[in-house]
């Protein structure tokens, strides 16, 4: 990747000297090094043994790949194909060594693109662009509130960026990578809306060199890789919209002294208040987020010296819309609007929570206040001595970390590891797959479990026991309020628990087992144990049989359309990868030749 010259840099070199060459490379390297750091201070505590467990992030020890793993079941496929990938993957490695990876990834890979996003720019603008993109309040709510698959596409946004301006200038061989990470971030549906967005955007926008069939193929394959998460949508017996109450249940809420708009402005606002930083409500972080906001408007002109007519165009509609999204409840209609979205139009749940959106405006923020800082730089270095111009330079780096102290060290304790108990494997040993479905009570989506700090978590043991689980999908949000899911089957479940013959009625709907945690809140309905075989019983996860033949729930998508999606999925997938590995094969044996010759 070319850099500019460092701030400090004496006089031009000749161009053959390898002067430019040598501050090109060490720069590269304190961009790493400072990434790596932002890293190890936001997730060291992950290095301890255990896994991370907050809201919606759950990791297994070993996850079982499973039909419904690629939405052959009759829940929404929200986390298709995520739970294949997490499937396939944990059998490689363990699964918190995949969760850790995963993370570490997405935080060092986010960085590093947003200081690689804009060419031909000093190190320390590229520091900037680094520590705004990945240090920020969307980062610290999205981590807690376990969206780590959203973060996979915010990490790629600043890569396509790059992958896509290569395309657009000819190089062909770009379209591989740009195509491989847009993969990988519709592991779930909003991520693949992400970065599918973007990419494709730019892959398809009027003017660059790239041929008619480099727009062609790039455009079919962008939408090609939703397949997994689309194709089992559609098809499901069952509509898949949502119910209209999660319009205003997740809506974007004002996490700041600065209202929504502001909140949303500063990269806050999420619906839910036990995922905001502490910090959002300091006077002292107020200022030094508004003065990094600053910082970007200052440099959002400078943005049209580094960033081509099309990227710019791209990257500012896509900005604008996320920020439309994410306030559009707010607005007069709007709300109106969303409704009617999300319970007529099959997907329309995705934009329930908009400020998930808010990635592509994070992108300009950084890639501006970057270019912000960089003209600072320069006009220092006419007025002042070398030092004070490198320190105006370098001091924007740290504003992100001192606006949000929260970040450091796991989210300030919100992500620590934990270990389930010894009691959770028995459990899985115990269960014989042929016996229909599990499920688990209390029959409630999210658990607080002492072993894993009283945090609140989405319930890890349907991806724990390795076969079929049926989990309610109704979400309970702020309190009182309950959004109605989209899963017939799982209400109907919930009705056969509270029945007068629950086994009876869980057996025809094919469940086979139930499974009890013991030490989280909630209720276990009368009579319900009493019905029930014992099977193991711990007093931590205790283990039921369903007595008497299960039967088979059949209203779900039918296999072979669905199955075609994850074919043509992974085969684009592997091609894109034997695609990068070849070019990166034929660039390192043309280096070879050239240091001999």
């Amino acid at each position: 990747m070319l850099t500019a010259p460092q701030a400090a840099a004496g006089a031009d070199a000749p161009p053959d000297s390898g002067a430019k060459h040598r501050r090109a490379h060490r720069g590269d390297w304190i961009l790493l090094t400072w990434c790596v750091l932002l890293t190890v201070v936001m997730l060291g505590p992950l290095a301890a043994p255990g896994y991370v467990l907050s809201y919606d992030m759950v990791a297994v020890p070993d996850q079982t790949l499973l039909p419904s793993s690629v939405g052959l079941s009759s829940a929404v496929p929200r986390a298709v194909p995520l739970d294949a990938a997490v499937a396939l993957g944990d059998s490689v490695l363990t699964g918190q060594l995949l969760q850790k990876l995963a993370l570490a990834g997405i935080v060092l890979g986010g960085a590093l693109g947003a200081g690689l996003a804009l060419p031909k720019v000093r190190t320390g603008t590229r520091l900037v662009a680094a520590s705004v993109y990945s240090w920020n309040a969307y980062v610290f709510e999205r981590l807690v509130i376990g969206h780590w698959p959203t973060l996979i596409a915010y990490a790629a946004l600043p890569w396509l960026l790059i992958l896509g301006r290569r395309v657009r200038s000819g190089r062909s061989s770009a379209l591989a990578p740009g195509l491989l990470l847009v993969g990988v971030s519709a592991l779930t549906p909003t991520g693949g809306l992400i970065a599918a967005a973007l990419f494709g955007a730019l892959v398809l926008a009027p003017g660059g060199k790239h041929t008619t069939r480099v727009r062609v193929m790039g455009g079919a394959a962008v939408l090609a890789l939703q397949a997994p998460w689309v194709v089992p949508s559609v098809l499901r017996p069952d509509p898949a919209v949502s119910d209209p109450a999660g319009v205003a249940a997740f809506a974007a809420a004002p996490d700041s002294p600065l209202g929504l708009l502001g909140s949303l402005l500063t990269l806050g606002g999420i619906w839910n208040d036990g995922a905001v930083p502490d910090s959002r409500a300091l006077p002292s972080a107020l200022v030094l987020t508004v003065i990094v906001l600053a910082l970007a408007v200052f440099g959002a002109t400078e943005l049209r010296r580094h960033l081509g007519r099309a990227e710019l165009t791209v990257t500012c509609t896509l900005a604008a819309t996320g920020l439309l999204v994410a306030v559009s409840s707010a607005l007069p209609g709007g709300d109106t609007v969303l409704e009617w979205l999300v319970s007529e139009v099959p997907g329309g749940g995705l934009i329930r929570d908009g400020q998930k959106f808010l990635a592509w405006y994070a992108l300009l923020v950084a890639l501006a206040a970057a270019a912000g800082a960089g003209r600072l730089a320069r006009a220092a270095a006419n007025r002042t001595d070398a030092a004070v111009a490198v320190a105006i330079a370098l001091v924007p780096a740290l504003l992100p970390i001192a606006a949000l102290p929260d970040l450091v060290w796991g989210a300030a304790g919100r992500l620590e590891p934990s270990t389930y108990p010894a009691a959770w494997s028995d459990v899985r040993a115990a269960i014989d797959g042929d016996h229909g479905d599990v499920v688990v009570v209390p029959y409630q989506p999210f658990r607080r479990f002492p072993w894993a700090g009283d945090r609140t978590v989405l319930d890890p043991a349907p991806r724990y026991l390795g076969v079929e689980a049926v989990v309610p999908d109704a979400l309970p949000v702020g309190g009182d309020t309950v959004v109605p899911g989209e899963d017939r089957r799982a209400a109907e479940v919930g009705t056969a628990l509270d029945g007068d013959d629950p086994a009876r009625d869980l057996a025809a709907l094919g469940v086979g087992w139930v499974a009890v945690e013991q030490d989280t809140p909630g209720d276990v309905p009368d009579g319900l144990l009493e019905s029930l075989e014992s099977v193991e019983i711990n007093g931590t996860l205790d283990l039921y049989r369903v007595p008497g033949p299960i039967g088979t729930w059949s209203r779900i998508p039918p296999a072979p359309p669905v199955i075609v999606a994850d074919i043509v999925f992974s085969v684009i997938l592997i091609g894109a990868s034997a695609d990068v590995a070849r070019n990166a094969f034929s660039r390192r044996r043309r280096s070879l030749r050239s240091e001999v010759s």
